[in-house]
């Protein structure tokens, strides 16, 4: 039992980092035996599990959206602590195999087939697209180099290494939401402002404020600080709004541990515990204490230039809208059931939940006058999203799929490739057979219909764990993720899926994105 593994000294250590020790020992069980996978029934589709909305649905959203947003219901929660690392790494690996490439060396190299040569090649001749060239222009010249000499030279890695190292403009440490996505008019613009441009149309108040919230690493704030005290007012000033900004970290209490591939917990040279971030399912605990109504989530890198933003703006304001209309329902059913909770009170819930939110009583369920009141009462009062769903293009990575609980009940939920069984035939088809992807687009109502923010906690399937076999100082182990912030943190989540057309997602995965027509300027 994983009380026996667990000596004083780990105690000792996981009190220190502010852990539940039960937690832990729930993490080692679960490490040890890991769960099953998710169960797909099928895959969501237009008309069963995703909403396709006519024109009519469409300007009653946007009405809702007007109406929340203008009284200050509205926050913008982006995720922007991951390093942008991943985003480089066919620079990286090629660097590192050739620290003094030149032109001639990588069009050898890409000729002959290597495929991160390819990626490096595409780089190295379309390098006055990107935004960021004035940056790297100075960077070099503050060690004494002419860019443009520098390329005429071939000098590939010279100028790779001012873009990528500590050095130069240190790239592929800092995370995506500092590095400079696009042009503009005013000179190049990071992934942060383009969240502050966009959330100034969809999440402003009627009193010009609008409300952001980024979760971001502890070495990385100042950055973020730094740069908005550089762009902040000039953005005020020209969109005539008013930015309140926070920001939070996420927590080491939220890491998670690992066990060796005997089950035992891995242990660092020293004999303590190693310790591993949670993936983003530890942001749900941010997300409860943003302080949020009504809840944009938003991957930071998802992002495009002005002349792009129409589309995403509308969509947004559909979702949000959507949101608000829908919660405003629910709020209604739950205070004529707090009243008087009779018959024609339960079956107009009960109603509201199978025809609005998807959701009926599992086969077998009791019939019982009391049993129908607990269980509208139960499905009504939690959180509520709605989730943008776009068309799949081949994009990896979870997407809408209807899952069988323990209990019985088929509910619609995000389910992410890693959870579904890969030497399953069956489920596998039904992955391959999918006709939607996630594009992480959520409006979330984290309030209660008395005002008060949900435990977000309770509504988490613990179960709905990530495990993958990593390595820490050349030994293997087995490691946990948390349930992921918008699948298994979000399971016990009333949920409802919207189809959005492609034009809403724009992520920057690798450098070679931002060279693509959605993140380059209005041609002509």
């Amino acid at each position: 039992m994983a009380e026996e593994i667990l000596t004083e000294d780990d105690l000792a250590q996981i009190h220190a980092r502010g852990v539940d020790v039960e937690d832990v020992r729930r993490q080692l069980a679960i490490l040890r035996n890991p769960p099953p996978y998710t169960r797909l029934l099928r895959a969501c589709a237009a008309h069963d599990g995703i909403r396709v909305l006519g024109d009519a649905e469409v300007a009653a959203a946007l009405a809702g959206h007007e109406e929340a947003a203008g009284a200050g219901r509205f926050t913008c929660f982006v995720p922007a602590s991951g390093a942008a690392t991943r985003m480089f790494r066919a620079l990286l690996a090629v660097l590192e195999r050739e620290p003094r490439l030149d032109a001639a060396k990588l069009e050898q190299l890409a000729a002959g087939g290597d495929k991160d040569a390819r990626e490096v090649r595409e780089v190295w001749t379309s390098l006055e697209h990107f935004a960021f060239v004035p940056s790297l222009r100075d960077a070099l010249a503050r060690r004494g180099t002419d860019l443009a000499a520098a390329v005429r030279g071939g000098d590939v890695a010279i100028v790779l290494d001012a873009l990528l190292h500590e050095s130069g403009l240190d790239y592929a440490a800092l995370p995506k939401g500092l590095l400079e996505f696009h042009h503009s008019p005013a000179g190049p613009r990071t992934a942060c402002e383009e969240h502050l441009v966009d959330a100034a149309s969809y999440a402003r108040a009627s009193d010009g404020n609008v409300r952001l919230h980024f979760t971001v690493s502890p070495q990385h704030l100042a950055g973020f600080r730094a740069l908005l005290a550089r762009v902040q007012p000039e953005h005020e000033r020209r969109l005539r709004v008013r930015f309140t900004i926070a920001f939070s970290h996420q927590e080491p209490a939220t890491d998670t541990v690992a066990v060796d591939l005997d089950g035992n917990p891995f242990r660092d040279p020293d004999g303590t515990l190693l310790f591993r971030p949670g993936g983003h399912g530890a942001l749900l605990d941010n997300l409860g204490r943003a302080g949020a109504d009504l809840a944009y989530v938003k991957n930071i890198d998802n992002v495009v230039p002005d002349h792009l933003k129409g589309p995403v703006v509308h969509w947004k304001k559909v979702l949000g809208g959507l949101l608000a209309t829908l919660q405003e329902k629910v709020f209604a059913a739950l205070r004529r059931l707090d009243e008087n909770p009779d018959g024609a009170a339960v079956e107009a819930a009960l109603t509201l939940l199978r025809d609005d939110l998807g959701i009926a009583p599992p086969a077998g369920a009791a019939t019982d006058a009391a049993s129908r009141l607990a269980f509208a009462r139960r499905k009504l009062d939690r959180p509520l999203r709605v989730c943008g769903m776009v068309p799949c293009e081949g994009d990896p990575g979870g997407g809408p799929f209807w899952v069988r609980s323990a209990d019985g009940e088929a509910s619609p939920q995000i389910v992410e490739t890693a959870q579904i069984d890969a030497a399953d035939p069956a489920q596998q088809a039904m992955l391959a057979g999918s006709t939607y992807f996630n594009p992480v687009d959520l409006a979330c109502g984290l309030r209660d219909h008395h005002g008060r923010p949900f435990d977000l906690a309770r509504h988490v399937d613990p179960q709905a764990v990530f495990l993958s076999e990593k390595s820490s100082g050349g030994r293997k182990l087995r490691a946990l993720e948390r349930p992921g912030l918008w699948n298994g943190s979000m399971a016990d989540w009333s949920t409802v899926f919207v189809a959005v057309p492609t034009a809403t997602f724009n992520p920057v995965k690798t450098i070679n994105d931002l060279l693509k027509p959605q993140h380059q300027p209005a041609r002509g």
